[in-house]
């Protein structure tokens, strides 16, 4: 692993995670978070963090618009596990991509079909959004996913409706999101906390000032400095 890091250029070797929890955490959406009738109707909870005691960072990255084979084989050599949150818009001229992601162990969720401002639409609309893009997920790779981000993390009541209606358990947004060049956080600390979930983004040169390398290696680089490890989203829902 210290040979893999000093490949990619990190100042040291990630840290491993504990082994998955024995039990998994009770998942419940983040107070000021939730919608009307969010428990009685058993609605997906959207949340920001994983409860646990862990110092762990669970890392998520969205869209698919960009896809460099060298962000795979760097993820690969360090063991960093990450979840995809894809919409078809942005991976259709490519599924093998993701193909090839998804057989090196990553899961791969719904992130609608347009990425469109969801709470916008009407319930019919975001449906449409929603689960076909759950035809697609399990048409292109083979499993419809129980998971779901909602684009920019902007929801409604009908948003949460319309994705349990075709199988989603689980709505988590992000607690940090991390740029090639800066940081931004929704806690006015500033800081990270144990089990937060971080965004990322696939994008490259043609978005930003550097690649998804670049991207990963601040990434990296900022949560090992800290304490953190990286663990995989699923093991704990």
């Amino acid at each position: 692993m210290v040979a893999a890091a000093k490949r990619w250029g990190l100042d040291q070797a990630p840290l491993a995670p504990p082994a998955p929890p024995a039990a998994k955490p009770r998942i419940t959406a983040r107070p000021g978070f939730e919608v009307d009738h969010q428990e009685d109707w058993n609605l997906p909870p959207v949340f920001t963090t994983i409860p646990t005691r862990q110092k762990i960072v669970f890392l998520t990255i969205d869209d698919g618009s960009d896809k460099d084979p060298e962000f795979l084989r760097m993820m690969q050599e360090l063991k960093i596990p990450y979840t995809a949150f894809l919409s078809n818009y942005l991976i259709e001229d490519d599924y093998g991509y993701f193909r090839r992601m998804q057989s090196l162990g990553h899961t791969l969720n719904n992130h609608t079909l347009h990425h469109p401002y969801l709470p916008g639409l009407s319930y019919d609309d975001q449906k449409t959004e929603i689960c076909d893009m759950q035809d697609i997920m399990e048409k292109q790779f083979g499993k419809r996913p129980t998971v779901f981000r909602a684009p920019y993390g902007n929801y409604n009541q009908d948003t949460l409706r319309a994705a349990k209606s075709c199988g989603i358990k689980y709505a988590p947004i992000w607690n940090e999101e991390v740029f090639v060049d800066h940081w931004e956080y929704r806690e006015d600390d500033q800081k990270m906390r144990r089990g937060d979930i971080v965004l990322t983004h696939f994008r490259g040169r043609s978005d930003w000032n550097g690649t998804m390398i670049d991207d990963m290696r601040r990434f990296l680089n900022k949560i090992t400095r800290e304490g953190y490890a990286v663990a995989r989203l699923e093991d704990y829902l």
